[in-house]
C-alpha cells in the first residue's frame, strides 16, 4: 500500500490518553472537571508546555447551596432571581457562567429547573431554551443557546512530551463580558520574541477570537478581541510573509448556505486584520464536506507552508488532514489531503462527550529539522492524546490542487 493510499498516518502514543479529567483539579469546589482536551503546544528550552482547554460543569452530586438562584430567560438578557425552595438537586441542572457585574468578575452557578417550559437538554454540551412569547420570540424562532460547561485554559508541563504535570491555577479564564461562557481552543505561535496565544471567547454575543501574549506561560498580557463574532479556529503563521502577518481563520456566516471553511487574512500589527479570502472550503463527498477549520500552527517545509487542519463529514465525524500553501503566496493552495491523516478509531476517540472526534490545536517538532512532529489532540471532546507523524509521509500523501 502506498503512502497516498494509507488512511491514517499517525502513530498513536502507547500512553494515550495522556491526560483525562481525573488529572485536573477543579477551579472551584462547586464545579467538576468534565474534559481536558484541545491543547496548544510550545517548547521552552527542554520543557514541553501544553495550554489545555479544561471544561467544567456544576456538580450534581451535592445539595443545593443556601441562597441558590436561577435565571429568568424571558427577556433579552438572563436575570438572576431566587430559586424556589421546593427544588432539590435532582430537579435542576446547573449552569456556570462568568458574572461581569462582580468585582473582580467571577464564575457563578445558576440552577435551572428541569421542568421549565421550553427547556431542551438533549445535547449534553448545551442548555437550549425556547421562549415563544418573550421579546426574543422573533429571533431564531425564540431559541436561546447556553453552554452546559464552562471552559478555561490551564498549563501542563513535561520533560519528555508524554508525562505531564497539570498546574492547579487557571492560566487564562473568562474575564470580560465577551467571555461569559468561557474561553476555549487556544493556539500558540512564537513570533517577534513572544508566544502569541489566540483563543476562542464565548458569550451571548457570539463566538469570537481574542489574543494574549506571554514569554513564560506564567503571566499573560491580554490584548482583547481581534475578530468580531462569529470567528474561531484562528492560527497565526510563525513568520511574516511578504512583510505581513498571516493568519488562518474560520468565519461562521449565518446567512445563505452557511459554509464554514478556512479563510486567510493579513495584518500589520496582529490586531487589525484584512485581505480576507476563502482558502480551503468544504468538499462535497469527501471527508471534510461539512466544515473545515485550521488546527495546528502552519510550519515551513521545502515544498510550502504545511497546515494540519480538521474536517467534518456528513456523519459529524471530526478527522485531521493536511493543507499545503505556497511559500511566497499562502493564498495559493497547492496540495490537500484526499483522506484523513488521523481519524477516530480508538475507543477514547470514538466514545466520549462528543463521539467520533479527533481535534488538534497544536504540535511540537521531534527533531531539529522538523522531519517528525508530535500532534497533540483532543479525543471525543473528553481527553488529550498524541500521535507522531513523518512530515515527508504527509507531504507525499497530498493530492495536487
Amino acid at each position: 500500500m502506498s503512502v497516498a493510499e494509507r488512511a491514517d498516518l499517525g502513530r498513536r502514543l502507547a500512553e494515550n490518553p495522556l491526560l483525562t479529567a481525573r488529572d485536573v483539579s477543579p477551579s472551584q469546589a462547586a464545579l467538576e472537571v468534565v474534559s481536558v482536551f484541545n491543547a496548544a503546544a510550545a517548547v521552552i528550552e527542554d520543557e514541553v508546555i501544553l495550554l489545555l482547554r479544561v471544561a467544567e460543569r456544576p456538580r450534581s452530586d451535592v445539595d443545593l447551596p443556601p441562597g441558590a438562584f436561577t435565571l429568568d430567560f424571558g427577556g433579552p438578557h438572563p436575570v438572576q432571581k431566587p430559586l424556589p425552595h421546593h427544588y432539590t438537586k435532582d430537579d435542576v441542572i446547573g449552569m456556570a457562567y462568568m458574572d461581569a457585574s462582580t468585582t473582580p468578575p467571577s464564575v457563578r452557578v445558576a440552577y435551572i429547573p428541569k421542568d421549565l417550559p421550553g427547556l431542551d437538554l438533549r445535547d449534553p454540551r448545551a442548555i437550549r431554551y425556547r421562549n415563544g412569547t418573550g421579546s426574543l420570540r422573533m429571533v431564531n424562532e425564540g431559541y436561546q443557546d447556553y453552554l452546559a460547561q464552562i471552559s478555561h485554559l490551564r498549563v501542563a508541563r513535561s520533560r519528555d512530551g508524554v508525562h505531564f504535570a497539570v498546574e492547579k491555577d487557571v492560566a487564562l479564564g473568562p474575564l470580560a463580558a465577551l467571555e461569559e461562557y468561557g474561553v476555549e481552543d487556544p493556539r500558540v505561535t512564537f513570533i517577534d520574541g513572544k508566544f502569541h496565544v489566540t483563543y476562542v471567547s464565548v458569550s451571548r454575543w457570539g463566538i469570537t477570537t481574542s489574543l494574549a501574549t506571554t514569554t513564560d506561560f506564567m503571566s499573560y498580557d491580554r490584548k482583547g478581541v481581534i475578530l468580531l463574532p462569529d470567528h474561531k479556529d484562528v492560527v497565526i503563521f510563525p513568520e511574516k510573509v511578504g512583510g505581513k502577518y498571516v493568519a488562518l481563520i474560520r468565519p461562521m456566516p449565518q446567512s445563505f448556505a452557511r459554509i464554514f471553511g478556512i479563510w486567510i487574512a493579513f495584518s500589520d500589527d496582529l490586531k487589525e486584520w484584512g485581505g480576507h479570502e476563502p482558502l480551503a472550503m468544504p468538499r462535497w463527498g469527501r471527508w471534510d464536506e461539512l466544515r473545515t477549520g485550521a488546527s495546528a500552527v502552519p510550519f515551513r517545509t521545502e515544498r510550502g507552508w504545511l497546515e494540519v487542519y480538521h474536517g467534518v463529514d456528513r456523519n459529524t465525524t471530526y478527522a485531521m488532514g493536511a493543507l499545503l500553501m505556497d511559500l511566497e503566496d499562502p493564498r495559493k493552495v497547492i496540495g490537500r489531503s484526499p483522506s484523513p491523516i488521523l481519524k477516530p478509531t480508538e475507543v477514547y476517540e470514538t466514545t466520549g462527550l462528543f463521539n467520533d472526534t479527533v481535534f488538534s490545536c497544536g504540535h511540537i517538532r521531534l527533531d531539529s529539522h522538523r522531519e517528525r512532529i508530535r500532534l497533540y489532540y483532543g479525543a471525543a471532546d473528553s481527553v488529550l492524546a498524541a500521535a507522531d507523524f513523518d512530515v515527508q509521509e504527509i507531504l507525499d500523501s497530498l493530492e495536487p490542487c
